[in-house]
């Protein structure tokens, strides 16, 4: 089998970043007993392997998720190495991209429209709605005017989201008709969906989708701030939740949702609400791992890599089997740098010796310089992951570290 890997991530082998250290190509994917390519970025050069002699072609690009530059590096590697069986790529950035890229070549795997399901907003709601599953009511941006109507029929406070966006990046909430107008005098409206906006707790379920589109693993956890928040500056967490009534039901809400998109054999991010009348309603639904620091926590808690099961299970081998799940809680938390300013750090003070159920902390270096952009994998103020069988106990962890944080930069 030739497989092609397209990588966007790095690795760090500085003994302190943590991020993408379970994404293992090399010990996931058989590089013996099949022909492994890559297509790399600038950052992805760094994440796969160094020894060349176990890699069948590696071609570099400026962005892997450019389709027309994507699609060419896969027609050098089927020339210098041979037709291409898998397409693999595990950002949600690039899914759709390589959905696209397979399509016209010709090679095996999710399609477009499988992909749309976990990455078209409007797409994701619409099956669940027609399977009578609860979601907001929503609307593509079609022009100005239907996106006024919608907004009277609804009322505020509404949300306008990308279509095939990711971490709230984009997203915009809007409280009345002023705000309204000035958001459509900026944004690409084919781009856009408009949704209503629902009061209640955020809580993810991450997991993985068996053969027959059933739930072979999940963890339910519940958001401490949100994300839109945090792209404004607010500290972002979560923690896993114990037994409970609200965990039953969510869990049996994730299971109906799965089953109802058809999903299949990959890994599952998943956003809920739970309204203050107690009931689930549908946020938003993606068809891979996790990110900040879920697939971190799961690995050390359950002893489920989301990665390995993915990967494992794209090379064309059967869904893992899951080590039998014992109840246990942890949590993350990222507090975020500026999002509007390059700063020099002075002082980021380690939590350990208040929290001492801190198991991983990521802290910026006194002189290091921050600047504004990129994901909850970045490098930020600080980043922190705690263990404890007590969600409880993690809960109140976080909220010291929130309330605590000693930490001080200068604006540059």
């Amino acid at each position: 089998m030739h497989i092609v890997i397209v990588n966007r991530w790095p690795r760090f082998s500085d003994g302190i970043r943590w991020d993408n250290e379970l994404t293992r190509y090399e010990e996931f994917i058989d590089h013996e007993a099949n022909r492994v390519s890559y297509i790399v970025d600038g950052p992805g050069a760094d994440g796969v392997l160094a020894d060349p002699a176990r890699i069948a072609c590696l071609v570099r690009v400026e962005d892997v998720n450019d389709v027309a530059a994507l699609g060419a590096a896969v027609r050098e590697i089927t020339e210098r190495v041979g037709p291409v069986d898998e397409l693999i790529a595990l950002s949600e950035f690039t899914l759709e991209i390589a959905a696209k890229v397979r399509a016209e070549l010709g090679i095996p795997g999710p399609t477009l429209d499988e992909v749309a399901v976990y990455r078209d907003k409007v797409r994701m709601k619409q099956v669940l709605d027609e399977a009578g599953i609860p979601v907001p009511r929503f609307a593509n941006c079609e022009s100005a005017d239907q996106v006024r109507d919608f907004a009277e029929s609804c009322g505020y406070p509404l949300i306008l989201k990308p279509l095939g966006g990711a971490a709230s990046i984009g997203v915009r909430r809007v409280d009345n008709a002023t705000e309204l107008a000035a958001a459509l005098t900026t944004l690409e409206l084919a781009d856009y969906e408009i949704e209503e906006f629902i009061a209640g707790q955020i809580y993810h379920v991450d997991g993985f989708a068996d053969d027959d589109a059933r739930v072979a693993f999940q963890a339910v956890s519940r958001y401490i701030n949100d994300c839109l928040s945090f792209a404004h500056g607010t500290p972002l967490g979560s923690v896993l939740m114990g037994p409970s009534p609200q965990r039953t039901l969510i869990e049996e809400f994730s299971r109906q949702i799965i089953s109802a998109l058809g999903l299949r054999r990959l890994p599952f991010h998943l956003e809920v609400f739970l309204t203050p009348s107690g009931d689930p309603v549908f946020l938003e639904i993606g068809g891979r791992v996790g990110g900040a620091e879920v697939p971190h926590l799961l690995y050390r808690v359950f002893g489920v890599n989301l990665y390995e099961m993915f990967l494992r299970v794209l090379s064309g081998g059967p869904v893992p089997p899951v080590p039998e799940v014992v109840d246990s809680s942890g949590g993350w938390l990222i507090m975020p740098k500026s999002a509007e300013l390059t700063e020099r750090v002075v002082r980021a003070a380690s939590m350990r010796d208040q929290v001492p159920i801190v198991w991983r902390e990521l802290l910026p270096a006194p002189g290091e310089v921050l600047a504004p952009g990129g994901a909850y994998d970045a490098l930020h103020r600080g980043r922190f992951i705690v263990l404890h069988e007590d969600e409880h106990v993690v809960e109140a962890g976080i909220r010291k570290i929130i309330e605590n944080f000693d930490f001080e930069a200068e604006p540059l």
